[in-house]
Parts: C-alpha cells; sequence; structure tokens
C-alpha cells in the first residue's frame, strides 16, 4: 500500500528515512528550512557523505516517488504521515536541546488534517512523545514514537536492513499503521508504549559506548602487560555472549551519536533520582583516551613548534561527519603543546580548528613532520608508500591509533611504530 509520507528535516536520518521510504513505494516529500540545502537536493546532489544515499535519492525521484522543498507548513496537508527528524542537540547541561522539534510540531498542527500520524524519529528524551502532543495540541492527531538505529556510513543498508523496528505508542492502531510502513523489511518489528521506545535508542547506543570504552580500556591494560589486545579481543568476541562487534580499539569514539546521547542519558537519569556512575565512567574513559593518544605521541617526540601529521578527521570512515570527531580532539590537545598539525581526510577539507591545516592529499600532510597520527580508519591509509613517507618526515616517528597498519612493515622502513593494546 502506497502512503503519503512528509518528512520534516534532511539531516543524514531525515534523508536516509525519505529516501528509503520512497525505495520502499511510497510517496515522499521532504521538507527543510535552509534554502541552499533545499536547491541543492531539488538539483539531485546530496549534502553530505553517505554510501549508496545519493543513488537511491537519484531513483526516487526519478520514479516521481521524492520530492524536496523549502518549508513544512503546506506540504502537510495531505500527508498520511509526518515524520519528525530536526535536531536534537546537547544543551550546556547535557541534556537534549528540544526546541526544534517544539517548533516543527508548532508549525505543522493547524495544517494537519484529523487522523494523520505524527512520528517522531528525533533522538530525545523519555516523555518526549507528550512533549509533541502538547506542541500539536490536538487530541485527533496521533504521536508514535519510531526511533532510528542509523549508523553513518551505511544508514542505507541499516535502514533497509534493519535488526529491529521499535515504534512506540499507547494508540495500537496508529502504532500498527506505523508498523506497516515497513512492509518489504525483514526485521521484527516491536510495538511498546513511548517511553520504552525512546528509552531503548539512548539505551543501545550507550551500551555500544560501554563496549568501545571497555575495549580501550583493555588496549591499555594489554600494553602495561604485554599482551596483544587484537588476539585477546577476538578470543573474547568467540564467546556468543559478547561478539566481535565493537571490539575495535581505538582513538576514542566520537560523532554525532554517542557523546550526545550518553550525556542525555546520564542526565535523563539525573532527573529522575538515579546517579548513573557506569554511564560516567564510559564518558571519562573516552576522555582519558583522547589523552592517551596524544601521549604517545609527546612520548616520541617534543611536539613544541615541531609538525605532527594527522591521517583522518572524519569521526569514523565512511562519513565526512567531524561532529566531536576524536581527530578533532587529539589536534587540539597537540596545538596546545605547541605543534602543528597538517592533517588530510579522503572526504573533509574544511575544518575551523586554531592550528590545523588541510591539506590535499596524505603525502603532502606528511612532509617535514616528526611524527605521524592515524586517527580515522579509512582503507586507503592501509596501502600508503611507506617508502615515500619516510622520506618526506623529518622524524620517523607512527602512531597508528586504528591498528590498521603493518607494524612488521613499518618498524622495517626505520620507523617508531605505536598502536594501540599492542607492542
Amino acid at each position: 500500500m502506497t502512503n503519503r509520507i512528509t518528512v520534516i528535516g534532511t539531516g543524514y536520518v531525515g534523508l536516509t528515512t525519505g529516501a528509503c521510504f520512497a525505495h520502499l513505494g511510497h510517496e515522499v516529500v521532504c521538507a527543510d528550512i535552509i534554502p541552499e540545502k533545499v536547491r541543492l537536493l531539488q538539483e539531485g546532489r546530496i549534502p553530505i557523505h553517505e554510501a549508496g544515499l545519493g543513488e537511491l535519492v537519484k531513483a526516487g525521484m526519478a520514479a516521481g516517488r521524492l520530492s524536496f522543498v523549502l518549508g513544512s507548513e503546506n506540504v502537510v496537508e495531505d500527508a498520511d504521515f509526518v515524520y519528525l527528524c530536526v535536531p536534537t542537540p546537547q544543551g550546556a547541561d547535557g541534556s537534549a536541546d528540544l526546541s526544534y522539534i517544539r517548533a516543527a510540531a508548532g508549525a505543522i498542527s493547524a495544517k494537519l488534517r484529523a487522523g494523520t500520524i505524527v512520528v517522531n524519529k528525533s533522538t530525545v528524551p523519555v516523555g518526549s512523545t507528550r512533549l509533541v502532543e502538547q506542541a500539536l495540541g490536538r487530541s485527533d492527531i496521533p504521536v508514535v514514537s519510531n526511533p532510528e538505529f542509523l549508523r553513518e556510513g551505511s544508514a542505507v543498508d541499516d535502514f533497509l536492513h534493519p535488526d529491529r523496528v521499535i515504534v512506540g505508542s499507547d494508540d495500537r492502531a496508529a502504532a500498527a499503521r506505523v508498523a506497516s510502513l515497513y512492509l518489504g523489511v525483514m526485521a521484527p518489528i516491536m510495538v511498546t508504549d513511548p517511553a520504552s521506545a525512546e528509552t531503548t535508542k539512548y539505551a543501545a547506543n550507550a551500551f555500544l559506548a560501554t563496549k568501545l570504552s571497555f575495549t580501550n580500556a583493555i588496549a591499555a591494560v594489554c600494553e602495561a602487560v604485554g599482551a596483544d589486545v587484537n588476539d585477546v579481543l577476538l578470543g573474547i568476541g568467540y564467546d556468543h555472549r559478547i561478539g566481535h562487534e565493537f571490539l575495535r580499539p581505538g582513538p576514542g569514539w566520537g560523532g554525532s551519536c554517542f557523546p550526545k546521547d550518553t550525556r542525555a542519558l546520564i542526565s535523563i537519569a539525573e532527573g529522575s533520582g538515579y546517579d548513573f556512575s557506569l554511564l560516567r565512567g564510559v564518558v571519562s574513559v573516552n576522555e582519558e583516551q583522547f589523552d592517551r593518544t596524544v601521549r604517545k605521541v609527546t612520548d616520541m617526540v617534543d611536539v613544541n613548534g615541531k609538525t605532527v601529521a594527522m591521517l583522518g578527521l572524519a569521526f569514523k570512515a565512511g562519513t565526512d561527519d567531524i561532529r566531536e570527531s576524536p581527530a578533532l580532539e587529539i589536534a587540539k590537545r597537540l596545538v596546545a603543546k605547541g605543534a602543528k598539525v597538517r592533517a588530510f581526510d579522503p572526504v573533509v577539507s574544511d575544518v575551523d580548528v586554531d592550528g590545523l591545516e588541510v591539506v590535499g592529499d596524505a603525502y603532502a600532510a606528511c612532509e617535514g613532520a616528526s611524527a605521524l597520527v592515524v586517527v580515522t580508519e579509512w582503507d586507503e591509509f592501509k596501502w600508503l608508500d611507506l617508502d615515500k613517507i619516510a622520506s618526506l618526515m623529518a622524524d620517523l616517528h607512527i602512531v597508528d591509533s586504528r591498528n590498521i597498519l603493518d607494524r612488521g612493515a613499518v618498524r622495517r622502513r626505520g620507523f617508531t611504530y605505536q598502536g594501540v593494546g599492542r607492542r
């Protein structure tokens, strides 16, 4: 059955949601308030780096099932469903800022026809379904929570082949209608109450962040006792209760979700009288990981007045997102110690950080550098010409914060090498 869906917000969640629903056969209109972004999308160009999304957008537009408009007020009148996919940035106290979602709901209230279902796909604190209901002020408009579980870099695949679809509503008929949008998607569909749906999103991200921080803590132990973290993690990952996913050490986690959502869940818990000390520890371990990476560089070379080359700026491979990127955190700490940081990333070219210069290729970043730090796990960094890099650098020191380089090959070229959790 074809439904008419309006998606408000064209960030990576909104744009992926709209393009994928169009792919599933629905008629989708995506609305945004930024004229330049809308113009770009109307031309079939997407403003973010996301695998497969550009092709899906073009296919949806060519089939006449996907369109983009400026402003949302006049494109919700005929909608069967309205998806709210607007930002919920972190406030100064760690809580989520709900002003955008409140404004979006208020702006469309008078235009909605009775029975249209408003679906909240933004990541929001527990109780936000009620907030949207209040902002709408309409007893004839059901509000449903349908949280997203999209990883940047694989968002299209995650939408079309999810581990599960969560639908939260006290109105079971409305929940069933939202669930029906996913016909053709092979995944368990869980219908629950709004508070449980909203909590599930935060709990999932908090658990994954915990797994990553635990992995980095184990890496520190391995460095201390002389163990190889790759072997240790492989060994525990074979336990089906643990699994291999998210057992990869690194420079720390970042991005648009984990930092914001962990802090928001801590704030939610505190607001309800629970001290989530475990999760505060997870955040603390992550902050320490940035410093540990910097310390590995400064233990090799006095960086004051020296150039440090950095490979990678995106918070992870497969995306151009630099929000709370470990690379930027590490760069800022190196600059604070007097270093000049010269960086290259395959898809990120514009970064505003004092003391950080972005150049056009990996070899240009290495020229005259006293140390090289690999921060983002782009595949192309595995195949760099190490002999050429050695000829360009002033001093031969490498910190491989993703363990993606062949350490034997690196050392044979005369480099001092430091990975994560291994010698």
